[in-house]
């Protein structure tokens, strides 16, 4: 929604922050969005109820949620009005505070946020009648849940606790790869060559700095999802340090935090997602958080081109990774109008400017 003669019009785009303010006053969105508006995006937050569940599931076309839990899924039933805890290894699902009415060529989707992916829980949307995860199809109206599944580490959370975000979309958003290519023209979208094939290739960096990388050490404390800069990174976290050879060893089932290599710039009018490669390239699984606001490691903003952290996961067979090496591709989107306020400095963004980088859950 632009302002064209004192009136709100829409484009085609993702809804900027103004747009899910007005959702909110419209109906479009209920729920408490006192502070979880982002430039392109919104935080969903924990509801009172949750429950452990047997096994990661889809409703399917026609089903509701609470229908499948009443089906034998559901094996307990949490209330997180005083936080509870979440085991590493097992599935839970928690109705979220927000619902969605929403127009019939807005749709939305949904990814953890950063700080949750970089603790690796694996947070996915789920809404009554979907056949995919983190998928609001247009015009969906109903309840949404967020399936949560720590991997590493067992974690605290409660009633309030924001661990994955929404966005909403209207009409064709996502720029070509020669739109892509002209938009790197007008202004370097990295810090170095495009690689430029059905989105922005970016590659792992395994010989910067004194250390490349962190890997995730088991059997660690909890991690209270709430809690900023209170945990010491050597109880959670083994330093990895750079090999001659370049490479990195990827061992089966391990959670990794790696860095690429090129230094990333979101303008304002656009935004980003993360996606990964084909699985038929690498046993390896990149980036659970996949969306990048407008911008990100821009000038304008206290930027100066912000490198992507890696949340990667090895699976059945140990694999080795390359410095330079591929590893994911940037997709660009479309904004339905520049947000009033841009990821930076100005609203005490997170990872402005970032290298290699925990979640801020740690000093």
């Amino acid at each position: 929604m632009d302002k064209v003669n004192g009136q709100m019009t829409e484009r085609d785009g993702v809804y900027a922050d103004l747009h899910i303010e007005a959702a909110f006053a419209s109906g479009v969105i209920s729920g408490d969005a006192a502070s979880g508006v982002q430039p392109a995006s919104l935080d969903l937050t924990l509801g009172k109820k949750a429950w452990r569940i047997r096994a990661s599931f889809l409703p399917g076309r026609g089903r509701l949620v609470a229908d499948r839990l009443e089906d034998g899924l559901a094996m307990q039933e949490i209330d997180l009005s005083n936080g509870a805890v979440f085991e590493r290894g097992c599935v839970y699902l928690v109705e979220l505070r927000e619902r969605l009415a929403l127009p019939a060529d807005v749709c939305g989707a949904a990814n953890p946020k950063s700080s949750t992916g970089r603790i690796d829980v694996f947070v996915r949307l789920v809404t009554d009648g979907a056949a995919a995860f983190d998928e609001a199809r247009a015009g969906y109206k109903g309840p949404l849940y967020a399936e949560i599944s720590p991997r590493s580490f067992s974690i605290v959370a409660r009633e309030g606790s924001s661990l994955n975000q929404l966005r909403l979309k209207k009409g064709t958003v996502r720029l070509d790869d020669n739109a892509l290519e002209a938009l790197h023209r007008d202004g370097a979208l990295v810090d170095g060559a495009a690689n430029i094939d059905g989105g922005l290739g970016l590659s792992v960096a395994l010989h910067q700095g004194e250390v490349v990388g962190w890997r995730a050490r088991r059997h660690s404390a909890l991690i209270d999802v709430d809690k900023r800069g209170a945990l010491d990174p050597a109880d959670y976290f083994e330093p990895l340090t750079p090999q001659r050879s370049g490479i990195l060893i990827l061992d089966p089932e391990e959670f990794y935090i790696l860095v690429s290599k090129e230094r990333l710039v979101i303008p304002p009018d656009y935004a980003a997602e993360m996606t990964p490669i084909s699985p038929g390239l690498g046993e390896f699984r990149v980036h659970y958080a996949g969306f990048f606001d407008p911008g990100f490691g821009w000038s304008g903003d206290g930027g100066q081109g912000s490198r992507a952290v890696l949340e990667v996961r090895s699976r059945e067979t140990p694999f080795v990774l390359e410095d330079g090496q591929l590893v994911a591709r940037l997709v660009y989107e479309n904004m339905a109008a520049r947000p009033k306020r841009l990821y930076g400095d100005a609203i005490g963004s997170n990872y402005q400017g970032q290298g290699l980088k925990l979640s801020k859950h740690f000093r």
